[in-house]
């Protein structure tokens, strides 16, 4: 609120991104039983959040959701590995769980405690018994893990609204799904919130649910544990819960963290004029002929909307039949007239990959040139069906170029060249879509 408050911040609207600790869950689902992989994973990540960096992130488990009838199994589990951590110096090979950060964190995360057990039972840790090894206890700022025990998680509140930040978790009985959706929103907005379970549908329920309250869900099961990252690792385009007590930022990863803090401007104007300003060519724009052709022309000669006006072929039956025969797709619509009732077709109709095919025949120039390869199609679309006897033409538009450098002295030097396929019929009207992307010589080899 202080950085959100500051004036320059308010009075220029200035992008403002912060991330914020929460209260971010783990749900333990119906299925995952003691005895299950799903069950051992659970404790498994649970501790480990509890104790890495000795609680202090923004993504550690607060609120540890259980079935009802599994509260006593994951009490008992999850206190035996605890049992586990030896607390002291991490340059000790035997120690697992270091200090808090200072002495004054020590005495803020035991203040928080003491608000979590006016109305928590402890079930474990000691806020003053524990053993601290090759460290002194009383010089340090040592902490045992503490987990709580809430057991009326919709009406004793502090642990959806008390933040105690260190190794400090509390175990929250459901006895429903939406019981565990509901509990999980009542953190206010979270960074990240994970599942554990083998059911699918269970997965998809709680997803579908919770998603509005949490920047992250992970769903931890024994067929992704091997890969998973684990519940602390955040992806690098995830939102951070909000709006809410996680912030309402978002994580600064790739092209989404830069948009974040650029202006966007809409520009409106004329077709022509908005492919000048932006260098891609816009639907309406001019399209003048290409002379030479493209496939001739270097990546520097290029001009964003020059277009190549192909020759035109007429489809007949034995095009439709020589392509089902050469590709294998003998779909009915393509191959049986009879079977044509309650279908958009009113004859046998041609397959669009051979349209797209038969362009490729009518814009490619054959002959060696700056085109060096074709490496994709991007946006392919069948908008018009083209039944025997349709003329087909296309007008073949350089739409976007992007420049590349070169990897190495003895690459070639190149550029990335989008072209649009208008493929169109004897009335005029567009059959199909497309823009390829292909990789164009340039005339100058020095960069």
């Amino acid at each position: 609120k202080m950085l959100k408050g500051l004036p320059h911040i308010i009075e220029n609207s200035v992008p403002f991104n912060l991330e914020a600790d929460s209260l971010n869950g783990c749900v333990l689902g119906e299925d995952a039983v003691p005895g299950t992989p799903e069950f051992d994973l659970f404790i498994k990540e649970v501790q480990k959040e509890i104790t890495v960096k000795t609680g202090q992130k923004c993504t550690a488990v607060r609120r540890i959701l259980v079935p009802a009838k599994l509260v006593e199994d994951v009490q008992s589990a999850l206190s035996k590995r605890l049992e586990k951590t030896v607390i002291g110096d991490p340059s000790n090979e035997a120690v697992r769980m270091g200090a808090l950060a200072t002495k004054t964190q020590v005495t803020r995360v035991k203040e928080n405690v003491s608000k979590l057990l006016a109305e928590q039972a402890l079930v474990y840790g000691d806020l003053e018994k524990f053993e601290v090894v090759g460290a002194d206890k009383q010089k340090g700022a040592f902490f045992s893990p503490i987990v709580m025990l809430n057991d009326d998680p919709f009406n004793k509140l502090a642990a959806h609204n008390v933040e105690a930040f260190g190794p400090v978790s509390t175990i929250m009985p459901y006895n429903s799904l939406s019981d565990a959706v509901e509990l999980i929103k009542m953190g206010k907005g979270s960074l990240v919130t994970s599942i554990v379970t083998a059911n699918d549908k269970l997965a998809r329920e709680f997803v579908t649910e919770a998603a509005c309250s949490n920047g992250r869900i992970l769903v931890l099961n024994e067929r992704c544990a091997k890969e998973s990252t684990g519940h602390g690792s955040p992806m690098p385009l995830l939102t951070h819960g909000g709006p809410g007590r996680a912030g309402g930022g978002e994580e600064m990863g790739g092209k989404r963290g830069i948009l974040h803090y650029l202006q966007r401007t809409a520009i409106q104007g004329h077709p022509q004029t908005i492919t000048a300003i932006t260098q891609r060519f816009q639907v309406g724009a001019d399209q003048p002929e290409a002379n030479p052709h493209v496939f001739r022309q270097h990546f520097e000669e290029l001009q964003i909307g020059d277009t190549v006006f192909t020759h035109k072929h007429t489809v007949t039956e034995a095009d439709i039949v020589n392509f089902a025969n050469v590709s294998g797709d003998n779909f009915y619509a393509h191959m049986d007239a009879t079977s044509l009732e309650g279908t958009i077709f009113e004859q046998r109709v041609a397959h669009g990959y051979f349209v797209l095919s038969k362009a490729a025949g009518l814009f490619v120039d054959p002959i060696k040139g700056p085109v060096l390869l074709n490496y994709g199609i991007d946006e392919a679309r069948f908008v018009k069906p083209v039944y025997p006897g349709a003329t087909l033409g296309v007008k073949f538009t350089v739409k976007e170029k992007t420049d590349q450098e070169k990897r190495s002295e003895e690459d070639i030097a190149k550029g990335i060249v989008r072209f649009l396929v208008d493929v169109y019929d004897e009335t005029g009207e567009t059959v199909a879509l497309a823009t390829i992307l292909t990789m164009v010589r340039k005339l100058d080899q020095s960069s």
